[in-house]
């Protein structure tokens, strides 16, 4: 798992103007157009047995179970003429859709 430096800053921005921690957690819940979606939130620490990725003073936070289907990705930040939005690249996605918030394994 990484988190890329763009992804970085914009949690430290997030956390800063809501006076709270720089942790970004990333969970996959069941559901979306695909079968699984990306979740995203701030959270106060991690729990005892997620993994940890720190990048620039910020900490990208993973459960056990979500890590099974997102083990090997980056998440990123990305503006475009049709948003913002944190984005997955998932190397074990065999399917996604066109909004990237959901995928299939």
């Amino acid at each position: 798992m990484t988190l890329s430096p763009s992804a970085a800053a914009r949690v430290a921005a997030i956390a800063a103007k809501q006076g709270k921690p720089a942790i970004l957690r990333l969970s996959v819940e069941g559901g979306g157009c695909s079968g699984f979606q990306y979740k995203f939130g701030l959270e106060d620490a991690p729990y005892g047995d997620d993994l940890v990725i720190e990048r620039d003073g910020v900490s990208l936070v993973v459960d056990p179970v979500s890590l099974d289907l997102v083990a090997g990705s980056e998440v990123d930040y990305v503006e475009s003429l049709g948003g913002a939005a944190f984005r997955v690249t998932n190397p074990n996605a065999s399917a996604g859709c066109g909004c990237g918030s959901s995928f299939a394994i």
